[in-house]
């Protein structure tokens, strides 16, 4: 499989992306030259753009990788566009293989890095977020100028089997694309209860991982991307048209069953499709659409806007902007349910902004500005 190489143009976008993103913090963690990474059965090695060895790096139960180590493994292009912080790896491989010396030197060593959860990864046009197995989101990592991301995110976007031998500190993925099962990879945990990106719940079993401890193969299971295209065709829409709110899944009457809902802009207005498909056959179990709940608020909309005699001090578009300020990339298309209301002796604007795989829904006082509510949580929870 090829090697990654950054040209110095590149090299120094990828290589040196800015510590600019937004909410970073520093951790402590572990360079672990002892853990050994094969693919389909070989050791692999990764360099930088230098020709020196990176070493995986361990935090929290998880192992991080260069995403030029990813982008390699996938034999894909990787780039960096800094005035957005967003990594994308995408197309057939152009560069030329990196080579190196190895560092016959190295020794696990404590090391300070950064948690970059400005930093938006986008794999084949689709921006990822990835989990841990307790199904926590874990963020991008900066160290030495170079975009970590958790090992396990290999396995997921590769569709491979990714597992863990503690006895010889050693990460193996391997498997067919076609088929492959998904499994959670942390250093702190070397058997069951291992989550893939698909998931299933209450052990319950599939190529797409499992909740509950169950790790079983059902002949025919579908992953959470194929329900998601099955619910678009159905609805006879495209992933570039909608914008997922939920896309998860749940254990229901006795089986693993996908829970899909996504919104269309229609018009003035929106629509809202719901579809609950069968983790195993990929069947469409139920579907509905309606516009309750998404259509365009009325009264304040772009002014000010009153209920009941009182009138909001600021604008709608004022009060859009002031929580469109907390989630850097998101524009107004982001933004549903939006309305004034009257609540706790006060109005105030409500609405949801989701942007990125994450639904962030708040309140802003109608009087003086300020955020009095705010909350965030993924559409695959």
């Amino acid at each position: 499989m090829k090697k990654l190489v950054c040209t110095m143009a590149l090299a120094a976008l990828l290589c040196g992306a800015a510590g600019a993103a937004n909410g970073s913090y520093s951790v402590t963690a572990e360079l672990s030259p002892d853990i050994t990474v094969k693919i389909d059965g070989v050791e692999r090695v990764f360099y930088n753009v230098q020709g020196q060895e990176v070493h995986p790096i361990s935090y929290a139960g998880t192992t991080y990788v260069p995403i030029r180590s990813i982008g390699e493994l996938m034999d894909k292009n990787v780039n960096w566009d800094g005035t957005t912080n967003t990594a994308t790896i995408a197309g057939a491989r152009v560069t030329a293989d990196a080579t190196g010396t190895p560092d016959r030197n190295a020794v696990t060593q404590d090391i300070t890095m950064d948690i970059e959860p400005g930093i938006t990864i986008v794999i084949d046009g689709t921006a990822r977020t990835f989990y841990n197995v307790n199904g926590q989101k874990v963020d991008p990592a900066l160290y030495n100028g170079s975009i970590y991301l958790p090992i396990r995110a290999i396995g997921e976007i590769m569709g491979k089997t990714v597992s863990w031998d503690g006895a010889t500190q050693t990460v193996s993925i391997s498997g067919s694309t076609a088929g492959g099962q998904v499994t959670d990879f942390d250093t702190n945990n070397s058997s069951g209860g291992n989550t893939g990106n698909t998931g299933n719940v209450g052990g319950n079993t599939g190529n797409t991982g499992n909740v509950g401890g169950n790790t079983g193969t059902t002949t025919g299971s579908v992953t959470l991307e194929q329900a998601k295209q099955t619910a678009l065709n159905h609805a006879g829409k495209t992933a570039s048209q909608v914008t997922f709110v939920k896309a998860r899944s749940d254990w229901e009457n006795g089986r693993t069953v996908y829970e899909i809902e996504f919104i269309y802009r229609s018009g003035t207005g929106y629509l809202e499709y719901d579809y609950e498909i069968d983790a195993s056959t990929g069947k469409i179990l139920s579907y509905d659409y309606d516009a309750e709940g998404y259509a365009p608020s009325t009264g304040g909309t772009t002014g000010t806007g009153s209920i009941g005699g009182q009138t909001a001090s600021i604008s709608a578009d004022r009060a859009k902007q002031i929580a469109l300020a907390k989630v850097p990339g998101a524009s107004t298309a982001n933004i549903y349910e939006f309305k004034l209301d009257y609540d706790d002796g006060r109005l105030e604007y409500e609405g949801k902004i989701i942007y990125n795989t994450m639904e962030y829904e708040f309140s802003v006082d109608a009087t003086t500005g300020n955020i009095i509510g705010w909350d965030v949580e993924s559409i695959y929870d």
